[in-house]
Formats: C-alpha cells, structure tokens, sequence
C-alpha cells in the first residue's frame, strides 16, 4: 500500500495518506482569541483535507487540545457551526500546554477519503 505525504518538511508532513485514510499533523490557527484561532486552524484543516480528497463529512475522529479549559464553551461555539452536521465525527478535547504561550487550539484530524 502507498503512503502519500502532503507537504512535507524536514520535521513533519502537514497529513499523511495511507490506504483510504487521511491524518492531519495538529493544525493551530492565528489570532488572539480561542474563536479567532479555531476558525483559522479549522480553515487549515478543510484545505489539507481537499489537497488529500477529502472533505470535512469524511471526517472519522478529531483530537482537540486548548491550553485552558475555560474556554471549551467559545470553541464548541466555532466547532458547531464548522463541522458537517449530518456527519459528526468522533471527538475528544483535553487541556494541554500547547507549543508555544501563544497557541489556545489546535486540532489533530483522521479522515476518510
């Protein structure tokens, strides 16, 4: 079986097909706030899906950290009305530090093709 890697770097690629199955390096996104950055890696994680040939209703599980739990309710906000609604996937979210002060969000995708 084929392993594809969509842009890759020297550290790590940004997903990774192998089979029918799509998983997305953990994506944050930019600005301020926990709304601002989970719009903006959400944004990340559907263009990685369409460069794989795989789209948001194909997604099979996400994995989500924030850096502070108090801020779950203002990123379900975003979450919800992101996601596909007949297809929601599985999910889990925990509190993490994150790489750096700066990161609220970040998502970690497994998808479909």
């Amino acid at each position: 079986m084929t392993i594809k890697r969509i842009e890759p770097g020297a550290r790590m690629s940004g997903a990774v097909v192998h089979g029918n199955t799509v998983y997305l390096a953990g994506q944050v996104g930019d600005g301020v706030s926990v709304t601002d950055q989970s719009k903006s890696a959400l944004a990340e994680v559907e263009r990685l899906l369409a460069a794989a040939g795989s789209d948001k209703s194909k997604i099979l599980q996400t994995i989500i950290y924030l850096s502070d739990m108090s801020t779950f309710g203002e990123m379900n906000a975003v979450w919800e009305a992101w996601i596909d609604p007949k297809n929601p996937p599985a999910r889990a979210t925990s509190q993490a530090a994150l790489a750096t002060p700066d990161y609220k969000v970040e998502f970690v995708v497994t998808a479909a093709l």
